[in-house]
């Protein structure tokens, strides 16, 4: 798979998922875990509560997160906080409210379109202490020993170059600070017809690694005290019944309701973890 073509697709296809938050038509196939109707009862599914649901601007939640990264280590006011994939704000959201007006939280995104948005849900939400920046998480436009966490929500398994983007979180964090993600991995190696599928990547399954190849890359960045804080299954009927499932389903001509599809599901798996550079 093509690494410059698969990364402007993944680009293009959540500036299409952005759009349609800003009142233009929704793609057939934008994201990995959700969409907007189903957002709400992801989100919670992943581990948030509905008073941080409540709390934030409606068009943040986009449904394509798989986890809770801000809530996996303690988060102090006064900290800087960095958002790799940072979307339309979500998680840059919940954690600009922890850190307060003496911290600072940066979200990275490559889409136009995403950080549009996030900038416009920063303003409708009063989040002064929050930026959001064009860049590429595998090769970050910041300095160095800058951070006190980096987080990250289902975004870094769309990168084919996983053991970049942990080096550039390893580099921008203070000696000390701490990674905290939530992001797919597989528990079994997935046919080679959805691996090599451009649409199976958007919709983050073949862009996702096994566990021990995921954490070997972490480890070589540098981390230390890796901690694998929960691993589970999306619960299957939100999988099977996610519209944007159905559409990588259709665009592969496959059945979801085989036994096939089913075992497919079962080989995926979230994962949320600590470590300390």
């Amino acid at each position: 798979m093509n690494s410059k073509a698969t990364k402007q697709s993944v680009v293009k296809s959540y500036g299409l998922l952005a759009k349609s938050k800003n009142g233009g038509l929704i793609s057939n196939l934008f994201a990995c875990c959700g969409t907007s109707e189903h957002a709400d009862k992801v989100a919670e599914q992943i581990g948030y509560s509905k008073e941080i649901l409540n709390d934030v601007p409606e068009d943040a939640n986009l449904g394509v997160g798989c986890g809770n990264p801000s809530a996996l280590s303690p988060i102090n006011p006064g900290e800087t906080i960095i958002d790799l994939g940072s979307g339309a704000g979500f998680d840059a959201f919940i954690v600009s409210r922890i850190v307060g007006q003496t911290g600072k939280v940066i979200g990275v995104d490559l889409s136009d379109d995403m950080l549009k948005l996030a900038r416009k849900n920063a303003a409708k939400g009063n989040y002064s202490n929050t930026e959001f920046i064009k860049g590429d998480i595998e090769k970050l436009p910041l300095d160095s020993n800058i951070a006190d966490h980096v987080i990250s929500n289902c975004v870094i398994n769309l990168s084919l170059h996983k053991d970049k983007v942990f080096k550039e979180a390893y580099r921008v964090l203070k000696p000390g600070a701490t990674l905290s993600i939530s992001d797919i991995v597989l528990v079994e190696e997935l046919p080679d017809f959805v691996k090599n599928s451009l649409a199976g990547h958007i919709a983050c399954v073949s862009g996702a690694e096994k566990v021990a190849d995921y954490l070997a890359y972490i480890e070589e960045a540098g981390f230390q005290d890796i901690n694998i804080k929960s691993k589970k299954e999306f619960p299957l009927e939100l999988i099977l019944t996610d519209p944007q499932v159905k559409a990588l389903a259709k665009a592969m001509n496959f059945d979801l309701s085989s036994d096939e599809a089913r075992d497919i599901a079962s080989r995926v798996t979230s994962i949320s973890l600590t470590a300390v550079k």
